[in-house]
């Protein structure tokens, strides 16, 4: 087969490299442009970009998808079909219409649940206990087209969404060559998603981030994990200052006043609407993740300190 790759985050590259490695060519791959970090005015080419580089891949890096200059250019390439995992574009049908038989997308979630920019970090903060990743062809919608296949992945208690993210990301990468196979071959036939349990997974912000530790404690142990590593859990510190917070370990004890931070048998605890958390690894303002009990010894915040109020 003669495929194209539509990818740009490092999650979209070991689905680049399983159809590199594959039997099949790889005509083209198309990423979003070269980006300014976070600091600095210098730009950085996508994860996809540098790997499909390696490879000595032709790379298309449209700033709108859109551009007819841009959709005649990938219908010339003819192509059988095309891979898709979190592009970051919007694909419009006469784009669309441009393979043979479609656009495969990976995405990271059992649809017709979690369709939008974060499955994964929504499903975590929900509390699911399954969730997996599904095939699909791209319509119009968001997330809307008909299911060729999909999987299933347990959420273990203490998955982050990056943990998550890349265990979906290794897994999926033969899953979506086996979809776009079996399809190309008229082994799979798509079929239209349910009209119910429909969920959305709305891109992460900043306040979806800020705990609430009038909450019960394995609803903030959820939301941390959910937000972990991007966009970053975080709190207030006393003096009003910003912390962004690794991972909690939800533990028995009494409750006290929600963010009531002290230390005790050498843990470091935050209470909450129920049972208190434990800290893992706290990163005041301009610094770097530390150790929960360096931070607060050298803090010395007393026994009255309350996060979040501030």
């Amino acid at each position: 087969m003669r495929l194209l790759f539509a990818g740009t985050p490092d999650v979209a590259v070991p689905a680049l490299e399983a159809l590199v490695a594959s039997e099949h060519e790889v005509a083209a791959v198309i990423t979003q442009p070269d980006a300014r970090g976070k600091r600095g005015k210098q730009l950085h080419a996508s994860p996809v970009k540098v790997a499909a580089q390696a490879h000595g891949l032709t790379v298309l890096d449209p700033a709108d998808a859109r551009d007819p200059e841009f959709i005649a250019q990938v219908a010339a390439l003819e192509a059988d079909a095309a891979a898709v995992v979190a592009y970051g574009q919007i694909l419009r049908p006469a784009l669309l219409d441009a393979t043979a038989h479609g656009w495969v997308n990976l995405h990271f979630s059992i649809l017709p649940a979690w369709r939008g920019a974060a499955p994964v970090q929504r499903s975590l903060m929900a509390g699911d206990e399954i969730t997996g990743a599904t095939t699909f062809l791209l319509d119009r919608g968001m997330d809307t087209g008909p299911v060729i296949g999909t999987m299933t992945e347990r959420i273990r208690p203490t998955d982050t969404a990056g943990d998550l993210l890349d265990r979906l990301a290794v897994a999926g990468a033969p899953f979506l060559l086996q979809s776009i196979e079996a399809l190309v071959a008229g082994a799979a036939v798509p079929a239209a998603q349910p009209e119910d349990g429909v969920s959305h997974a709305a891109k992460l912000t900043r306040d979806d981030a800020y705990v609430v530790w009038d909450l019960p404690s394995h609803v903030v142990d959820r939301q941390i994990r959910g937000c972990t590593p991007a966009p970053g859990a975080w709190t207030t510190l006393p003096d009003g200052s910003v912390a962004k917070l690794g991972p909690v370990t939800p533990v028995e004890g009494a409750t006290g006043t929600p963010g009531h931070v002290y230390e005790e048998d050498g843990r470091v605890l935050v209470a909450t609407g129920s049972t208190p958390v434990a800290l893992s690894t706290i990163a005041p303002a301009g610094k770097k993740p530390m150790d929960a009990a360096a931070w607060w010894r050298g803090a010395r915040l007393g026994d009255a300190a309350i996060l979040g109020e501030a």
